[in-house]
Formats: C-alpha cells, sequence, structure tokens
C-alpha cells in the first residue's frame, strides 16, 4: 500500500468568530459525577448478572503439574469454573508489533506454565463475587517451580532461564539506528560524559481498576461488553480476534471511567475470559478488579536500564549523542504498546529541545518473571527527559558553566525544525519556557528554611502528541490511526457530534462541544458530544498519547464544513437564493442570510431535508458531516521548575516552590488545561520521589498494597504556578498540539537535578528512580548499602 496517497481533504474551514474557544467553561462532565450520578462499570444493574472471581498464580516461574478444582464446583451458588482446557476456541492474543520483534502470543488463562505472580489460571463463575471469591480460594494448582528471571541483567546474562522458549536471551527486540556522523562528532569533542540510570517500575493506579460486564442478546447472540477502558474500537477488534466473532455482533461501550492513564489501553487476558463465558453461558457476566489484582497483574510500565553518552566542546556544545535503552517488558509482548512504547519513544525523544548534530541509539525489549508492560503517562519520554537533563546539570558542574547557560547555547530556535532523528518538529518556545520559568522561579525569596541545603532543577520538555500513523513514524514505533468524526442535526434542531476518541476525565464532552460550537457557529448548548460507544460513536483508535485534541480538530472541522454546505445547499433553494451571491451564515437555531436578521429555522431544515424538498435538493438528504483524519504530529514544550530543601542529616526532600510553563499552542479551555499541567505535575512527584514497584529474588511483589507502593498525596505538592505560552502549531487548521503528559515529563528531572543541585558539593549522584535518602546516603559515602 502507497501511504503517501493518504492525504487530507481540501475542506473551506473557517470560524465565524471564537466565541468558546480558548474560554475556561466549566466541566459539563463534572455535575453527574460530583452529585454521585455518572455510571461506572460496577454500577450497571443487569438482572441475572453472574460474577467471576480468578484464581491466579502465587509463584514466579513454574510448570503446572495439575489443576484441582471439584471443590470449588462443589460450593453452593457456584455455577462454573474454566480452565484454559476449556477455552480451546479462543485465539492466542496478539497484535501489531514491529518488524524483527518475537511475538509472544499468550492465552488469556495459564495453560501448561506460568510466568509470573498474578497470571490468571483458573476462573470461578458464581451467584455473586463473594461466593466467587471463596470457592477460588479452594482451587489447588500443583506447581514444579522454575528459577525466576527479575533483572534486565539476569535475563540477559549467559545461561539464563527463559521465560519464553523460542526468545533466546529473553530479548525479543533489538534495535540500532544511527543518524549523522557520530563518531566523528565524538571525536570532535573535548569532553565526553556518560551516565546510567535505572528507571524504576511504575503502575498506572487508576481510582477506577479495571473492569468488564458482559452480555448477550438472547434473540440475535450480539454480545455488549460494557468496560473501563480507553480504545473502545480497538477492544472490539481484538475480541473479535480472539473469540472469532464478527466485529459487528460486538458492541463496546466505556460509561464513566476513573482513571485508566495507558493502563486500560488494549483487551486483557481477564476481558477475553469473561466475554468468553457469557457467549457459553448465555448470562450476564461481570469482573470487578479489586485493588491487590490490580497492583499484582495489571499491565506495569516504565522499566528501564538507560545509558546517556553526550560529548560536548570546551565551551559546552553539544557534538553528539549515544545512547542505550532496554526496557523490562515482562512476560509477554503482545501488542504494539506493549514494551516497545517505552524504549522506543525514550530512544527518539531523548534529543529534546537541543540542537544535536548526530546521535545513534540501540534499543531493547526484555522478557522477565513479571506482569506484561503496557502504556503508563508519559512513557519513554519520562525516563529520556529525566537522564538527559541530570548529565548536562552534570557536565555543566564540571565545565563550571551556568546550567542554565549551557541549555541555552544548545537549544534549538523556535522556528518549525526537523531533527537529526527525523522529528518534525512544529515550533515552540524553548529558550522562552526555560527562561520564563527561572523568572517566575526565582522571584522573591528563597523559601528553604535556614539549616536546610537548598536545590533548584529545571525540566525543559518536549512532548510529541497526537500519536497516530505519521507521529508514530517520527517516533520510532508505528502506531494504526484510523480516526473518523460526524456532525448530524436531529429534527429538533440539535447537533450531535460523534468522535472516535474515548474521554476518560479529560474533559472532552467540554472542550470538543467547544470547538463544535465555534465551528459550525452555533451556540455550545446545541451541541452534543458522542463517544466510547461502539454502536453510537464513529470507528477511531480512541485516547491515549494525548492524541484527542488535535485529532478531533481536524476532523470536527471538516464533518462541519461537510455539513454546513449541506445544509446551506438545502437553506439557499427553499430562500430560492444563489449562495454565490448572497453568503448565508449558519447561527444560532438558524440558517440564514449573512449579517441579515432572521433565518429558517434548523429543526425546519431538518425536517425539510427528510420529509420535503430536500429529499430532490440534496443528493443525501440525512443532514450529517463525516471526515476522515489523521493528524500530523504536533510537539509542545516548556519547562517545570522547582526548588526543594533538603534535610543535611536525613537527606530528606521537601519541594518548596514549583512552576510550569506550558506551550500547547492554541488553548481550547485553560481551566483543562491548568488541570492537565498539575496532575501532570503530581505524577511526576511520585516517579521522582515515590512510586517503584519491587520484587525479591523469587519474583514474588513486594509492594502489594498502598502501605508499600506510595502515590503521592495533596501534601507531597507545594502548589503549582502555571503559566502559558502559545505557539500555534502549523500542522492544523486551529494550531492545537496535545498536552496531557508534558509536566509529568518535565517534573520528575526537574526534581532530580534539584536535589543533585542541593547534594552536589557533597559529591551525591542519582543512579536510579526513584530518589530513596538511603541512596544518597550511599553515595555520600556515608555508609555502604
Amino acid at each position: 500500500m502507497n501511504t503517501d496517497k493518504l492525504k487530507q481533504p481540501d475542506a473551506p474551514l473557517a470560524f465565524p468568530e471564537r466565541r468558546f474557544i480558548g474560554v475556561s467553561m466549566k466541566r459539563r462532565e463534572d455535575p453527574s459525577m460530583l452529585r454521585g450520578g455518572a455510571k461506572y462499570v460496577a454500577d450497571l444493574d443487569v438482572p441475572g448478572t453472574l460474577d467471576v472471581a480468578f484464581v491466579r498464580s502465587e509463584v514466579a516461574h513454574a510448570t503446572i503439574r495439575n489443576i484441582d478444582v471439584d471443590s470449588a464446583l462443589a460450593v453452593p451458588g457456584v455455577v462454573a469454573v474454566y480452565t484454559a482446557a476449556d477455552l480451546d476456541s479462543v485465539q492466542p492474543l496478539v497484535d501489531f508489533l514491529p518488524e524483527g520483534s518475537i511475538k509472544t502470543p499468550r492465552l488469556p488463562l495459564a495453560t501448561d506454565r506460568v510466568r509470573y505472580v498474578g497470571e490468571p489460571i483458573v476462573a470461578v463463575v458464581a451467584e455473586n463475587r463473594y461466593i466467587a471469591e471463596d470457592a477460588a480460594q479452594l482451587v489447588v494448582v500443583d506447581y514444579d517451580e522454575l528459577p525466576a528471571v527479575t533483572s534486565i541483567a539476569d535475563a540477559t546474562a549467559n545461561g539464563a532461564t527463559l521465560v519464553q522458549d523460542h526468545v533466546p536471551s529473553n530479548t525479543w527486540f533489538t534495535q540500532l539506528r544511527t543518524f549523522g556522523p557520530v563518531e566523528q562528532s565524538f571525536a570532535r569533542a573535548a569532553k565526553s560524559y556518560s551516565k546510567t540510570l535505572h528507571i524504576q517500575r511504575h503502575l498506572a493506579v487508576p481510582l477506577e481498576c479495571r473492569a468488564i460486564l458482559a452480555q448477550v442478546d438472547p434473540v440475535n447472540g450480539d454480545l455488549t461488553c460494557w468496560m473501563s477502558n480507553q480504545m473502545p474500537y480497538g477492544v472490539r477488534f481484538l475480541l473479535s480476534m480472539a473469540l472469532r466473532l464478527p466485529e459487528g455482533r460486538i458492541r463496546v461501550v466505556a460509561p464513566a471511567v476513573g482513571g485508566s492513564f495507558g493502563q486500560k489501553d488494549f483487551a486483557q487476558p481477564e476481558d477475553i475470559v469473561v466475554a468468553f463465558i457469557a457467549l457459553r453461558l448465555a448470562k450476564p457476566i461481570r469482573w470487578i478488579e479489586d485493588r491487590v489484582e490490580n497492583l499484582k497483574s495489571a499491565p506495569h510500565a516504565k522499566e528501564m536500564d538507560v545509558t546517556l553518552e553526550i560529548g560536548v566542546t570546551d565551551e559546552g556544545r553539544i557534538t553528539a549523542m549515544r545512547g542505550s535503552f532496554t526496557s523490562d517488558t515482562g512476560a509477554f509482548v503482545y501488542h504494539f504498546v506493549g514494551g516497545q512504547v517505552d524504549t522506543q519513544y525514550a530512544a527518539h525523544s531523548v534529543i529534546g529541545p537541543y540542537d544535536v548534530p548526530a546521535y545513534e541509539y540501540e534499543s531493547a525489549g526484555v522478557l522477565t518473571n513479571k506482569p506484561h508492560s503496557s502504556a503508563v503517562r508519559g512513557v519513554g519520554f519520562t525516563a529520556a527527559n529525566t537522564i538527559r537533563e541530570l548529565l548536562l546539570d552534570e557536565i555543566a558542574r564540571d565545565l563550571a558553566i551556568d546550567p542554565l547557560e549551557l541549555r541555552r547555547k544548545n537549544m534549538l530556535a523556535g522556528e518549525p525544525v526537523t531533527t537529526i532523528a527525523g522529528a518534525n518538529y512544529d515550533g515552540g518556545t524553548y529558550k522562552e519556557s526555560l527562561d520564563l520559568a527561572a523568572e517566575m522561579l526565582h522571584s522573591g525569596p528563597s523559601r528553604v528554611p535556614d539549616g536546610k541545603l537548598r536545590g533548584v532543577g529545571f525540566g525543559p520538555f518536549i512532548e510529541m502528541n497526537s500519536i497516530g500513523r505519521r507521529a508514530g513514524q517520527q517516533g520510532g514505533l508505528e502506531a494504526p490511526s484510523y480516526d473518523n468524526f460526524e456532525i448530524r442535526l436531529d429534527l429538533a434542531g440539535q447537533f450531535t457530534v460523534g468522535v472516535g476518541t474515548s474521554s476518560h476525565g479529560q474533559g472532552h464532552h467540554t472542550s470538543f462541544a467547544q470547538m463544535a460550537a465555534d465551528a459550525l457557529g452555533v451556540d455550545i448548548a446545541e451541541v452534543t458530544i458522542v463517544d466510547s460507544d461502539t454502536s453510537r460513536s464513529p470507528w477511531g483508535m480512541g485516547s491515549f498519547a494525548s492524541r484527542s485534541a488535535v485529532f478531533a480538530s481536524g476532523g470536527v472541522l471538516r464533518a462541519a464544513a461537510q455539513l454546513k454546505a449541506k445544509l446551506f445547499q438545502l437553506a439557499a433553494a427553499l430562500m430560492e437564493i444563489d449562495p454565490t451571491q448572497v453568503p448565508l451564515e449558519l447561527r444560532s437555531g438558524e440558517v440564514g442570510v449573512k449579517g441579515a436578521p432572521g433565518g429558517i429555522p434548523l429543526a425546519d431544515l431538518a425536517q425539510a431535508a427528510l420529509f420535503g424538498p430536500g429529499r430532490d435538493i440534496l443528493d443525501d438528504p440525512n443532514l450529517v458531516g463525516r471526515a476522515f483524519y489523521d493528524a500530523e504530529p504536533t510537539y509542545s514544550n516548556g519547562c517545570i521548575a522547582v526548588e526543594v530543601a533538603v534535610d543535611p542529616d536525613t537527606f530528606e526532600v521537601e519541594i518548596v516552590r514549583a512552576v510550569a510553563v506550558e506551550d500547547c499552542g492554541t488553548i481550547l479551555n485553560p481551566k483543562i488545561v491548568d488541570g492537565q499541567v498539575l496532575g501532570g505535575f503530581v505524577a511526576g512527584i511520585g516517579a521522582a520521589l515515590l512510586e517503584s514497584y519491587l520484587f525479591g529474588e523469587d519474583g514474588q511483589p513486594l509492594t502489594t498494597t498502598f502501605l508499600d507502593y506510595l502515590v503521592p498525596v495533596a501534601s507531597d505538592s507545594p502548589g503549582l504556578e502555571i503559566a502559558h505560552l502559545v505557539t500555534p502549531s502549523p500542522t492544523n487548521e486551529l494550531g492545537v498540539k496535545g498536552t496531557a503528559e508534558g509536566s509529568s515529563i518535565g517534573t520528575p528531572g526537574a526534581i532530580l537535578c534539584a536535589i543533585a543541585d542541593a547534594l552536589a558539593p557533597l559529591g551525591v549522584k542519582i543512579e536510579k528512580l526513584p530518589y530513596r535518602p538511603s541512596d544518597a546516603f550511599s553515595s555520600a559515602g556515608r555508609f555502604s548499602a
């Protein structure tokens, strides 16, 4: 297929005026949530629903000798018990993976071998969850344990136990790429600096855990799945493949979703099992994941070993970069974001906002006896940004150059440019964001108490967003993209906007309505957004990687232009005027002559189209505009700056001040953008100081409660001062860019740079995330860890 032919259609995209775009409107979604009216999967009441509980592996690696389910079947209220042998018609989960990858398809229940603690083995179906849980405890699994592989080093060592027998050295993917004259550029460097950093294993920690309720229509046998998910159409596709059921017979609905952050992006093994059981029993089947299951068994993310080398001149000019990025992807890799998303996006984004003449990277994905990986907010960008900024500070200290000046002299100018690695930056405020963040941070006296060590750190970032086919190519990871949008005028004169994205907290029903109302020229009250339902919304890839605003801006504008053209054609015929001589406009409630009072009510136009002369005037009397849109990539930028106080005796850290400068192009709703920036900043605190999922040498998880896996709370944040700069993207008509992840990308580096700044006189260097005072003690030579 020649993808060069996939160009966007030309369309008359113009706004009567921007009355709603850029306004901090209250979110439409909030009242129902605040009043308890929002319906999550667990709130759905379908008569006759049966509940599922899973028996999960208690060991990290073992062959299964036998599974005894007789005692569980004997429990009153138990309806059925399923093992992998009962799912003989289910196809293994496997999706798009890059060329050169070794695929590791998986069945939704373990067969003869388990590969991580928490892997589902048996599904117990009962009249309620209490009975199912009790019965599940009676299932006896006889294991023959195998050595567990729990780190990248162990996995790739000579003679290492293989997690998957067909994956040599436990390495399912490797890539080496060179951009520019790397060896010559390092040769002309006065000095080269290198740093290695271990990025810890993260969890998404959504407020609502994973959930699915599957029901089969008793008349036609069609399957409906209500799921806490961010990609309804993608999930429908995977359900279809696994269950051998045509997509047209599957409906996937994402009701209210209590957070996702990437963890709920694709169909998971439990989803396949629940859907299969619903089809087999012809009963509504429900699984609501509890918190222990989520911590132990849901997809993890971000664990990676990173090494970065930078060559510089005596003046601190970067001559070349070289990076190594190896991801611990867990026991399986079966979809395209599963393991490669972290390592590839880290490898391609480490250049950041800097002018790098030559660059080379080596990336790899490695299997271990841990839960499989998925995307979590910030993916590989966070690791790349953190190691780069830490190393730049170390270079500045060694060369006795002000760290801000070192950054300024190496930063790209703000105009659009193609980096050495082939990323088409669409323009930004790289130096301006850094300078404004510094100005804001240094305004007023220091807030560090007497007796504490003061440190300041900066995290300039570029966030690649609007992930689709084109952006995926520039990020080193081919990503599918097939996003559709439609706007329909109903007989009451109201507009319904169907979008292929999926809202799970981002405020799409508000910001997209602002966009559609301006595109149409009507009042926002006349616009309703429909998404997250494969029977009501058009086909789309869902919401992930800060893509939704950019895709919606292009798709909604094109659909609006198409619908307006139909309305103008119909109205002109009814008015008996020539629209080329007498311009028309769509305004609140009607279509009329531009600048003149009165017009034809929209309800009358809709009725005329379907029941009146419109059927002879229009080729298609349905008043609907449809558009497909594949966005060009956009690149937000900004800078996080923090001031920290470090106790010189305990090395404990307090963030005493933080500022964020964000440039996401045209701002749709400032209040929503500020919420995204603040949320990303708090997530960055967790990444820098708190969150880390740990395993013992036997592969047993050590952080299975919130007593052990620490997440940031309100008292961990000093508050955030936010400023905005605006560089409209030239790649789309509205000039919008994504903004969901920028602050989460820049914050960990800023915090860790500030800590390193405070502790530099003591010789402390940061070598792994999150920062622990005990590691600082060891680095300072106060004791050996």
